[in-house]
């Protein structure tokens, strides 16, 4: 792959450009998350891993159609790339239809997932804050997904300052609401962890809000033909549902497997499961502001595509490295060195906390381990996805995710080994990911022309 990479400094501020304003969004939608589950933890350790439970499973619930939607970013910028700007906002139009049909299934999933906690063994209490934050999170669903669509395409379009000024905006909304909401502030009622439910839909409608008031701008409007993109157009959406359906399955068969896992790690009972949700979310304070650098990564390489010019798209892979690695290892130093602190920022005001304290931080070595694989398969990811080789991303991350959960599933279940023994199963899965995208980048295949002219046809 050294061949491949070229470093050329304006390829890296246009990548900057593109990806920082992505990461204080990717930033701000995980201050969200933290927030919930720090407010959570200031009740009891059950409510912060019900919150932990209940989002990841909201999560789990409508991850495949955020996975297709998504791939409205490198579609956009694939146009945009190849001289058809008029047929960016076509994009999202599909998107939107797409959302739309939705719906019905999406009913179907939270009727059937809303049962699942109660069979993993979890706590009579725990089921019941996990049930009931799951259910209010599902119910703005549908505007999480149209929010998608357009976040998706402004960053194809490389205006990922409208992104980053939105998701800030629902962050403001968000943090001093649930507090309110939360713990019962100017007048509300403590509604714990409804509170917290009902403060994310809240956030989330006023910023899809602003998305559209960008979306409808004059400027923009006329720029890029908006009021001519108002209709089905069957070419662009065979092409998104061709590429973006893996991107989607990917995402769902990998988030289950995960889900599965983080299920299966709490039966070990709660301190564990307590121990899980603390690492996890410094985990997602370091890995979702780099999927910001996945989405500039994504835009970049999908406009260079477009436009077949293949020397950028190595100079995007060069500069990506370059900032994905050099945030992972400051990273890693962080949370090695001061494991510990970190760890007891979620110690509760009553109660013992040393058992979880052990684990937690025994798990944040494993943490600042794979932080770098993290980077690598991040900025691969990126690339590959860019370039439309989405099929391929589906057959290797998912064989991998899921062969990870039955080691785990005969690791916890079977052999009943300790907590530890699993987290070390988990942090080799990262790393071996990691191993096989380099390879795949390394092989070529995704940047034969023809196989590119392929992407592109409708």
């Amino acid at each position: 792959m050294l061949e491949r990479l070229h470093f050329n400094k304006d390829t890296m501020r246009e990548l900057l450009k593109i990806a920082l304003p992505m990461v204080v969004s990717q930033g701000a939608f995980a201050v969200m998350i933290f927030t919930d589950r720090y407010f959570m933890s200031q009740i009891d350790p059950t409510h912060m891993a019900a919150a932990l439970g209940g989002g990841v499973a909201c999560f789990f619930s409508f991850c495949f159609f955020s996975g297709l939607l998504s791939y409205g970013n490198a579609m956009a910028a694939q146009y945009l790339g190849a001289g058809e700007p008029e047929k960016c906002p076509k994009v999202v139009t599909q998107g939107f239809i797409m959302a739309m049909m939705s719906i019905p299934a999406l009913v179907v999933i939270t009727y059937f997932v809303s049962g699942i906690f109660e069979n993993m063994g979890h706590d009579s209490r725990q089921v019941e804050l996990e049930r009931t934050y799951y259910t209010i999170l599902m119910l703005g669903i549908v505007v999480t997904l149209a929010k998608i669509c357009l976040s998706s395409y402004f960053a194809g379009i490389a205006r990922t300052h409208v992104v980053m000024i939105c998701d800030v905006f629902g962050l403001i909304i968000n943090v001093p609401l649930s507090y309110v909401m939360v713990f019962g502030k100017l007048g509300f009622p403590a509604l714990g962890i409804v509170g917290a439910g009902v403060s994310t839909i809240v956030a989330t409608i006023l910023g899809f809000l602003a998305f559209v008031s960008f979306y409808l701008a004059k400027e923009h409007r006329e720029k890029f033909r908006v009021m001519e993109s108002f209709h089905l157009d069957w070419g662009i959406l065979r092409r998104f549902l061709r590429l973006g359906f893996p991107s989607g399955m990917e995402l769902f068969l990998n988030v289950a497997a995960f889900n599965l896992f983080l299920l299966m790690f709490q039966s070990y009972g709660v301190a564990q499961g307590a121990a899980a949700a603390i690492v996890f979310n410094w985990d997602i304070l370091s890995f979702v502001p780099m999927i910001g650098l996945n989405i500039g990564v994504i835009s970049l390489i999908g406009r260079f595509v477009g436009a077949r010019d293949l020397r950028r798209t190595s100079e995007v892979m060069s500069a990506g490295f370059i900032m994905g690695i050099t945030y992972s290892v400051i990273l890693a130093i962080i949370y090695i060195s001061f494991r510990y602190p970190l760890v007891e920022v979620f110690a509760p005001p009553q109660g013992d906390f040393s058992e979880i304290r052990e684990l937690a931080a025994f798990m944040m070595v494993g943490l600042s381990s794979y932080a770098v694989a993290d980077a690598i398969i991040i900025v691969s990811g990126g690339v590959l996805r860019g370039a439309g080789d989405t099929r391929w991303l589906l057959v290797a991350s998912v064989s991998l995710h899921w062969l990870m959960l039955v080691a785990q599933y005969f690791i916890i279940l079977v052999l009943e080994l300790g907590p530890k023994v699993s987290w070390l199963t988990f942090v080799a899965m990262i790393f071996v990911i990691a191993v096989v995208y380099i390879g795949r980048l390394r092989g070529g295949i995704w940047r034969d022309p023809e196989r590119l002219a392929a992407v592109m046809a409708e």
